[in-house]
Order: structure tokens, then C-alpha cells, then sequence
């Protein structure tokens, strides 16, 4: 089992199975991402950050589906990040696409999730579909720089597939919280075959998210992330292609590494939320003149009750950044095995990850929301936006609840025990 506990360096493999990492048979993903890697991306992630920032709260107040505003993720090559460099990809690791997450995040929670879930959706080609097929799959995603949204939402009664006599299928059903499909390029979709051979098999599969039969209902109306494309999918009669499979999910570990990318990607977006509202705050207080009339400070900013704030909130968001370093760091490490990867390792890995979770979300929603007691009541105004990261924050983290997060971890610490897996685990 790897031991989880390390914190593997980009020269490091001592962790990794030769094995498996020499040639892993799995994916293109080896070794983990070294510090240049990690350091271009950022700043490609942080310049179009900083675009994204321009207009992100009167986007925000429209509550529309994203358009142009998806081109600076296209045309900067983040879209492409996690795909192979052989084939015109970034050919970049897991670590840096979470960090690209968090960075986009810092300024708009919207776009940093649907490019996280763009993110764990391509990555279905190296875990599902056949190794023949990957580089047919891989090849249109980049040429066409595409962004993949998703219709598998696992909380719905699964949609249905039925065998037609060509040899493909028939899609019919709907699916609530398909986030990215009304505004991407294409939709990875989970759906059970109803008849035939293969009835009961759960499917992986990609379809045109924009294909006759697909209709998006616009129905996303939440609190925060509402430029996340969230809403309902409803599909009638729409044509499967053979060639639109990606493969059966059968719950084999590596394939499995998806869910918990993306848990690892949520602690990332609540951690960048957290990071992005403590710099708001900070340039609102420095520029707030004079102090409370009770305070011996002549600023707000030489309160040491503000300062005490900043101080607590500064250092847990440092502590979480480190943590959730360390364990990209070890997901790397993890899908380098290729199938080599162990229902033991990876369930020690999710227990990680459970961890960055816990403590990204409980400082999200926090630091969102206590930032207000040093900014003072005109931070409150709707043109300000500070309230932007709370709803953000309040509405994206109760994807899943936080509890059985911990319930995961201690049950962990105290019996050695491992929840079994699921499509939130």
C-alpha cells in the first residue's frame, strides 16, 4: 500500500511501484508534476483569472449560462491541461490541474467548476474507454477544444439506454445538477441498458450536449455558483453511436480514481473561494479610514481585533493549502500506478482527500462569511460583491454532506475501517 503519509517531490518516486510506473498501462499520467510545470500553469490560470474577474459580478447577477466568457479557458490552453502532450494536450499532471482550480476560484467560482468537472469528465477516456479508442477520443477533444459537461448525477433514478438495431442505443430520461452540458461542447453521460444483452450494465458514453432529443431546461436557480451551468437535461429518443462508448463502469480500481479527483478538486474550488474572499476583504479594510470610535487604533487596519481575524483566517487557509498540496502531490502518485492502483490504496487515498474536504469546506464557509466583521456594514452593499464567495461557498459545499466526510476519516482513525465505494466516495 503507498504510503500516504509521504509527501512524494517531483524527482521522487521511491512510493511508486516500478512496475507499474515505467510503463503504466492505464494512462499517460507519470510520475507527479514538477515544480515548473506547476508554476506555468499558475500563471497561465492566474491571467485569466484576472479576466474572468472583470465582469464576474454582473455575470453573476445575470445568472445566464456561460459563452464567451468559456473562450479564455479555450484559447489558453487549461481547457487541454490534463490531456497528452503527444497528441497537442498540455500533458500536465492532476496536482496542477487541481491548482489551476483553485486559482480560478479565487476569482470566479462559476468557471473554476465547470472547468474542474471538464477536468474529471475527459479524464473517463483513460479510465473507461479502451486503450484502442483513447487516441480517437483525445484527438477531437483537443482539436476541437472542447468542454465536456456531464448528465451522471447519481442522486436521480439512472437514465435509460435501449439497444436499437443498428447496434447503438436510444437515450431517454432526465437528469437534475448536469453541470456544464448546456453550455459545453459535449455531455458525458452514465445510463443503464434497459434490455438485451447487456441490461443492467451501467455506461459510460459521450454525446453532442447540444444533439436533437437534448433539451436543457434552464431550470438552475440556486443561492451561489450561477454561472455553473447546473440545470436539468432532459433527453428524448437521442442517438447513441456505437462510437459514442466509452465503456461499462465496473467499479475497477483505477477507473474509480474519477470520484475522487473530484472530491480533491472541491476542496481546491471551496480553498480557493476562502483564498479569493480573504483578498477582497483585505483591500476593503486597508482602504477603510479611521477606526471604530471604541478603538484606541486610528485605522480599521490597526485594530487588533482586525487584526486578529486576519490572523486566524490567514493561517488556517495556510494550513489547508498545505494539506491540499501534499495531497495532490499523493494523487499523483496514486494514478501513476496505472493498474497498478489497489481497492486498499485507493480507498487510503480517498481517506486523504476526505481530509482536505473536511477542513477546505469548514474554512470556506467560514471565512466567507466572517470577513464581514472587518470590512463593516458598507461591504454589505450588492455592488461591493463580497458576498459573492459566501453564496459560493454555502452553495457548492453542500454537494455532499461535510459529516460523512468525517464520519470517513474518524471511523478510519479509530477501526482502520474503509467506506465503501460510491459515486461520492
Amino acid at each position: 500500500m503507498t504510503d500516504l503519509l509521504s509527501s512524494p517531490t517531483a524527482d521522487d518516486t521511491s512510493t511508486l511501484d516500478p512496475a507499474t510506473t515505467a510503463a503504466p498501462a492505464r494512462s499517460h499520467w507519470t510520475g507527479v508534476a514538477a515544480e515548473d510545470e506547476i508554476a506555468h500553469w499558475s500563471a497561465v490560470a492566474s491571467e485569466v483569472a484576472a479576466v474572468l474577474a472583470r465582469d464576474v459580478l454582473e455575470r453573476d447577477r445575470r445568472g445566464d449560462d456561460p459563452t464567451t466568457e468559456l473562450d479564455p479557458l479555450r484559447s489558453s490552453g487549461l481547457v487541454t491541461l490534463l490531456d497528452p502532450a503527444s497528441l497537442g494536450g498540455g500533458g500536465a499532471h492532476w496536482q496542477t490541474a487541481f491548482r489551476v482550480v483553485r486559482i480560478l476560484a479565487r476569482a470566479d467560482g462559476s468557471l473554476a467548476q465547470l472547468l474542474l468537472y471538464h477536468y474529471v469528465n475527459v479524464a473517463n477516456i483513460a479510465t473507461s474507454a479502451p486503450a484502442s479508442e483513447r487516441e480517437r477520443f483525445y484527438r477531437r477533444t483537443i482539436e476541437g477544444r472542447w468542454l465536456w459537461g456531464d448528465s451522471v448525477n447519481p442522486v436521480d433514478p439512472d437514465l435509460r439506454l435501449t439497444p436499437d438495431d443498428a447496434g447503438g442505443f436510444r437515450l431517454n430520461g432526465l437528469k437534475r445538477f448536469s453541470t456544464g452540458v448546456s453550455s459545453g461542447d459535449r455531455a458525458l453521460v452514465n445510463a443503464v441498458v434497459d434490455s438485451g444483452d447487456r441490461e443492467g450494465d451501467v455506461i459510460a458514453f459521450v454525446i453532442d450536449a447540444h444533439a436533437p432529443g437534448v433539451a436543457h431546461l434552464g431550470d438552475w436557480d440556486a443561492l451561489g455558483q450561477r454561472q455553473s451551468a447546473s440545470g436539468s437535461v432532459r433527453f428524448t429518443d437521442v442517438r447513441v453511436e456505437p462510437t459514442d462508448v466509452l465503456g461499462a463502469l465496473d467499479g475497477e480500481p483505477f477507473s474509480t480514481l474519477i470520484t475522487a479527483a473530484i472530491q480533491l478538486g472541491f476542496g481546491n474550488l471551496y480553498l480557493g473561494l476562502a483564498e479569493g474572499a480573504i483578498a477582497a476583504a483585505r483591500e476593503i479594510t486597508v482602504a477603510r479610514p479611521n477606526a471604530w470610535f471604541l478603538s484606541d487604533a486610528e485605522r480599521y487596519a490597526e485594530d487588533p481585533f482586525v487584526r486578529r481575524l486576519y490572523g486566524d483566517l490567514v493561517s488556517r487557509t495556510a494550513a489547508v493549502e498545505a494539506l491540499a498540496d501534499r495531497v495532490g502531490a499523493l494523487f499523483d502518485v496514486e494514478t501513476a500506478k496505472g493498474d497498478g492502483v489497489t481497492a486498499e490504496s485507493r480507498g487510503a487515498l480517498a481517506i486523504e482527500i476526505a481530509k482536505v474536504k473536511v477542513v477546505s469546506s469548514d474554512l470556506a464557509t467560514d471565512a466567507t462569511s466572517r470577513v464581514f466583521e472587518a470590512t463593516g456594514s458598507s461591504s454589505t452593499r450588492s455592488s461591493v460583491g463580497l458576498d459573492l464567495y459566501w453564496r459560493n461557498a454555502r452553495t457548492h459545499s453542500l454537494h455532499d454532506p461535510v459529516d460523512y466526510k468525517k464520519l470517513e476519516v474518524g471511523a478510519n482513525f479509530l477501526t482502520g475501517v474503509l467506506q465503501p465505494l460510491s459515486l461520492y466516495t
